[in-house]
């Protein structure tokens, strides 16, 4: 996977790309990350046999990783925006979408939206009701933005005491690598700001009447879910919930896998993850 800044609706965008490997160029998979992830999240699904069978793009989105960070345009349409001119600028006219929590709103907004662009969806942990007490829940990981550690060796250590993470993968350490800036006296800080988070939260996510528009998606879905405890003892998606949104979709299907919000990137989840979307682009 290269490493590669194009420019987009007014921005420089950081993306992932492994068009110069051996792969498949004929089906193309763009993956889109969560609220204040990076494009290295989905290092373990694709190192589990995608990057050789199809073209793998994976952005980080305005105000995260080594994208611009904007001071505001955190809209659904302000992303979306910025997606659809990478591919344009990258002649690349049609994509199956991996979006994660964040990410599979997004997805679902291009395909709704810009529907000639996408061809399936696949959903990570997204949907139109999330559990009640999500805000709480989400403290321990956006507790991390604005603050700065003594070193990444701290920042790490820090890192693994989130109740979310049940295991520790080594795959896990180049997402946690892109999510923070190297200062010179050896302290690092995350590169998403919390003001920026804030606006994608109040004007993206929660911006979008989804319980209205999301029956507009017509594009052939999967909402996968993992339903393991993530944080107060309960899924951060139950599945009840999950399969609410699936209902609500007009060609979409359920699937599980194991891990929680966080985890079902990495370890067993990411293996299932990684053989279900074989499976659906086939």
């Amino acid at each position: 996977m290269q490493s590669k800044l194009i420019h987009t609706n007014g921005i420089q965008l950081h993306y992932l790309d492994s068009a110069s490997d051996n792969n498949n160029q004929s089906e193309i998979v763009l993956f889109i990350h969560g609220l204040t992830a990076n494009a290295h999240a989905f290092d373990a699904i694709i190192q589990n046999g995608l990057d050789h069978q199809y073209r793998i793009l994976s952005v980080d989105l305005r105000g995260r990783g080594l994208s611009e960070q904007p001071d505001n345009g955190y809209t659904m349409l302000d992303h979306a925006k910025d997606i659809v001119g990478m591919l344009q600028q990258l002649n690349i006219k049609s994509i199956h979408i991996v979006g994660h929590s964040f990410g599979g709103f997004l997805g679902i907004y291009l395909a709704i939206y810009y529907p000639t662009i996408v061809k399936k969806l696949l959903l990570l942990d997204a949907a139109v009701q999330m559990h009640p007490n999500t805000k709480e829940m989400l403290g321990p990981a956006l507790g991390r933005l604005g603050k700065t550690f003594d070193s990444f060796d701290s920042y790490i250590n820090k890192v693994k005491q989130a109740p979310y993470l049940s295991f520790w993968d080594e795959a896990m350490l180049s997402y946690y690598h892109a999510d923070v800036f190297h200062n010179a006296n050896g302290t690092v800080t995350p590169r998403s700001k919390p003001e920026h988070m804030m606006e994608a939260v109040l004007k993206g996510s929660l911006g979008m009447p989804w319980g209205e528009i999301i029956g507009l998606c017509q594009k052939e879905t999967i909402l996968i879910n993992a339903p393991g405890i993530y944080h107060l003892g309960a899924a951060l998606l139950p599945e009840e919930l999950a399969k609410e949104t699936v209902n609500m979709l007009p060609n979409a299907k359920y699937q599980q896998v194991n891990g929680n919000h966080q985890t079902m990137l990495y370890g067993e989840g990411a293996k299932q993850i990684a053989a279900m979307i074989q499976s659906f682009i086939k």
